[in-house]
């Protein structure tokens, strides 16, 4: 181990959309946290790690830092808000505008309560003209005062090594954390039950709202093959005929796209079978929420 060698954890911040969880897969090179269009996909503090030869970031996906509407919600902007005084370097990812609304200033005012280093990082660069990257900068340099500002494009990588180096230069020396191929610490069943909540949300569009969780009811081997029993979770009767489909097709297509993307990540066969219940308002239940692994204490 090299005496320089430094390590500590990073979370991102920033409204819903904003690319957060693009942005750690993109750095870490492999599909960890779910990627959707619709806000408030991250629900747990996902741990990804990435190690170089220089030292190791954990990086933790604090769910968007919003204001709650139910104890869903709420939860969220807890885990969130906690999570900025416990790291080393919080990430702020913005898009490349000069308009600074009212989930920006709500942002702001959270932040002048913490005294962790504050990187921006102005996302999707790749969506406007070079010029008007930097009438955004000097927008943010004007309400808060960052330890620096880096402009990226998630989905593309341009200038992601950058903002590597940038994290690098304020984390503290200290021990590698995790060996150098751990990526994540979550268990291997609540990255496949985000998985197919995933591939749920991208097949039903717009047809459903946010309120469906996944549960795996078993996960097993058999022969060399992964067979793994998920129950689709939705808040009313009428979300779970839209959920299986004109004769289970819908079901289907969801099973189909998120055993491709299982077998992908275990790396081996996968037999994935799907049911749907109905469990009305289970986000303002305590104890549903726990048991779809949504804990306070974590």
């Amino acid at each position: 181990m090299k005496k320089d060698y430094k390590s500590g954890f990073v979370t991102l911040i920033g409204r819903p959309n904003v690319g957060k969880s693009t942005l750690m897969n993109q750095l870490i090179g492999q599909k960890i946290a779910i990627t959707s269009n619709k806000p408030q996909t991250t629900r747990n503090r996902i741990q990804t790690v990435l190690t170089t030869d220089d030292g190791q970031i954990v990086f933790v996906d604090t769910p968007g830092i919003h204001k709650a509407k139910n104890k869903l919600g709420e939860y969220m902007v807890n885990v969130a808000e906690r999570t900025l005084n416990e790291v080393d370097v919080v990430l702020w990812l913005v898009e490349p505008t000069t308009f600074i609304g009212a989930g920006e200033q709500h942002i702001i005012s959270q932040l002048k309560k913490v005294k962790t280093p504050v990187v921006l990082v102005i996302n999707k660069i790749d969506s406007v003209k070079k010029e008007d990257v930097l009438p955004a900068i000097a927008a943010y340099k004007d309400v808060y005062d960052f330890a620096e500002i880096v402009p990226v494009s998630a989905r593309n990588g341009d200038n992601t090594d950058e903002l590597v180096k940038v994290i690098m230069k304020y984390l503290p020396y200290g021990p590698q954390f995790y060996d150098e191929d751990t990526i994540t610490d979550q268990p291997e069943r609540q990255i496949v039950a985000e998985l197919i909540r995933e591939k749920a949300l991208h097949c039903l569009q717009e047809e459903i709202p946010h309120g469906i969780a996944v549960a795996i009811d078993s996960m097993k081997v058999r022969n060399k093959v992964m067979h793994i029993d998920a129950t689709i979770i939705c808040e009313r009767d009428s979300h779970k005929g839209i959920i299986i489909g004109k004769k289970g097709s819908m079901l289907k297509k969801i099973g189909s796209t998120a055993r491709y993307e299982i077998e992908k990540m275990l790396d081996q066969q996968v037999n994935l079978k799907l049911w749907v219940k109905v469990k009305k308002d289970w986000r303002d239940s305590e104890f549903l929420m726990k048991n779809f692994g949504y804990r306070e204490d974590e």
